[in-house]
């Protein structure tokens, strides 16, 4: 058993932020991602990197941070009051993605790991990735899902994460999802260190390859200006999660990072019209009638039967 250590986390994250980059930048054609570096209390460091106005990706950031601090931000401990006064270390990688064609979904990922030092050294890993399309391609969204079930390793244990997911990547005023989920976990600690971080980096390298593929697929796709204004509008519910709801907006502006990295996940254009749903045509309906918790994506929710 490999004993509990944020440092082989930090060196695995600060990796698949050079490959992410890397394959994004290649995806892209013509964009390059700004890469700055900034300490931060404690001997923390922040390493975002974000493309803007590329071919492709009108939009993409990918963050790496290392944060220590005196006591756990709230955001962090809702679940965990008992651990709101004890000093931590965290490190997280998140990605979001925003691209310029319509056809071509938008993405999210977020990995992280706390360690707590409370009476006991607590620690839990997080995260997970989600998917965001405009124009609906259900192949494309059962392929997402069947990498998320690879990912996980057995049915029960993704049915459980896309049911966390679909939970949590949820607008109650909107009474949607924010797009056709994918996996989320948090709090996982169960069946020792060594387990849980395999499981991280293949959460972390089947979101590279998912998204790849998918991107792979559709960039050549021509669009209308219907089709983009369709997008703007749906990007408009993005902004409104990460905004109102996310749990990750929260604790970067209460730990104190540095805003722009922090608001980085937000959307460079949106638009939100009034009597957005008299603007529905029955081409986009199709996909609203998509964004609803509990759909099963690869018709494994009621027979799954490993429960492992």
């Amino acid at each position: 058993m490999t004993e509990v250590s944020i440092e082989v986390v930090k060196k695995f994250f600060i990796d698949l932020q050079d490959r992410i980059v890397g394959t994004i930048e290649e995806l892209d054609g013509g964009g390059k991602f700004l890469k700055e570096s900034f300490d931060s209390p404690n001997g923390g460091v922040a390493q975002p990197r974000v493309l803007t106005n590329g071919d492709l990706f009108e939009k993409a950031a990918v963050q790496f941070s290392y944060s220590v601090g005196d006591r756990l931000p709230s955001a962090a401990t809702e679940r965990y009051p008992n651990l709101a006064n004890c000093p931590f270390r965290a490190t997280a990688i998140s990605v979001i993605v925003h691209p310029r064609n319509p056809n071509v979904p938008t993405t999210h990922l977020n990995l992280r790991m706390f360690l707590v030092e409370a009476q006991e050294l607590v620690w839990f890993f997080g995260g997970g990735f989600d998917l965001t399309p405009y124009i609906l391609f259900e192949e494309d969204i059962s392929f997402w899902h069947e990498q998320a079930r690879a990912a996980c390793g057995s049915d029960a244990r993704y049915v459980e994460l896309k049911e966390n997911c679909d939970q949590y990547f949820y607008l109650p005023h909107r009474d949607e999802t924010r797009g056709v989920g994918g996996i989320f976990f948090d709090d996982f600690n169960t069946n020792g260190f060594d387990d849980c971080f395999k499981f991280v980096k293949i959460v972390g390298e089947t979101f590279l390859h998912a998204y790849t593929t998918i991107v792979h697929r559709r960039a050549h796709l021509s669009w209308t200006s219907e089709e983009e204004e369709w997008m703007l509008m749906r990007r408009g519910r993005y902004a409104e999660f990460n905004l109102a709801i996310d749990r990750g907006t929260k604790y970067g502006m209460q730990s104190g990072r540095r805003i722009e990295s922090v608001l980085a996940s937000l959307p460079p254009r949106v638009l939100w019209p009034y009597q957005h749903d008299l603007l529905v045509s029955a081409k986009f309906a199709n996909l609203t009638s998509k964004l609803q918790r509990g759909i099963d994506w690869l018709g494994i929710v009621d027979n799954s039967v490993d429960k492992s």
